[in-house]
């Protein structure tokens, strides 16, 4: 698994490439003050590769550089679009369908990216993982628009207690709930499941003539 380091407009960023034979690869970002070492995005990999779908994780530049509390949206969304692009334009990633996704936070950037048509490669899909709704007892303050405006295809895994909330369903919304909190680690063998499952089908959707 090669560490990619990418240059970004807000300093550099990792990229934790794994790459197997198949159609599409899943961009995959971490939460506020996580890893792409947490059990759910470990999770997700081990059953995307076992699916035929790449991965890459991306760990944001104020985590590369060691600090805990993320910046703004707007530098996170920056460093994401300029990692993307990278991405998309190595020789053996370029022909691939790109999928965002992440857990939390990451989710939320993701999301964002999803809705903007400057970012490029687009994905054709988006996975948001323990998407938060809202900050915990504060269902006034949703972030609801951010997950409404993604225009593709979109799956969310979500806790059943989260205290964050949980997201409906809406067309082209998946929502699925699985049993536990914010975390997903007491399911993360189930969130890596489902996702690879649900991309399996979305990409392979792809491929088939209208």
């Amino acid at each position: 698994m090669p560490r990619l380091v990418i240059a970004t407009a807000v300093g550099p960023a990792w990229a934790d490439l794994d790459r197997v034979a198949g159609p599409g690869l899943l961009v995959i970002g971490h939460g506020a003050g996580g890893s792409v070492d947490a059990p759910d995005l470990i999770a997700v990999r081990d059953a995307c590769l076992d699916a035929g779908i790449s991965v890459a994780r991306v760990t944001q530049p104020y985590r590369v550089a060691g600090k805990k509390a993320p910046p703004t949206a707007a530098t996170l969304d920056t460093a994401w679009a300029d990692v993307v692009r990278s991405l998309g334009r190595r020789k053996n990633l370029k022909e691939l369908a790109f999928a965002f996704g992440g857990r939390s936070a990451g989710a939320r950037v993701a999301c964002r990216a999803a809705a903007r048509s400057t970012v490029r490669p687009a994905p054709v899909a988006v996975v948001a993982l323990a998407f938060p709704v809202h900050p915990p007892g504060r269902p006034e303050r949703s972030r609801m628009e951010e997950l409404n405006a993604v225009p593709m295809p979109t799956l969310v895994v979500q806790g059943l207690s989260d205290p964050f909330g949980l997201p409906v369903r809406a067309p082209g919304r998946t929502v699925a709930a699985v049993p536990g909190d914010h975390s997903l680690k007491a399911s993360a063998a189930k969130v890596g499941e489902l996702v690879a499952d649900w991309l399996r089908q979305t990409f392979a959707a792809l491929a088939v003539p209208d």
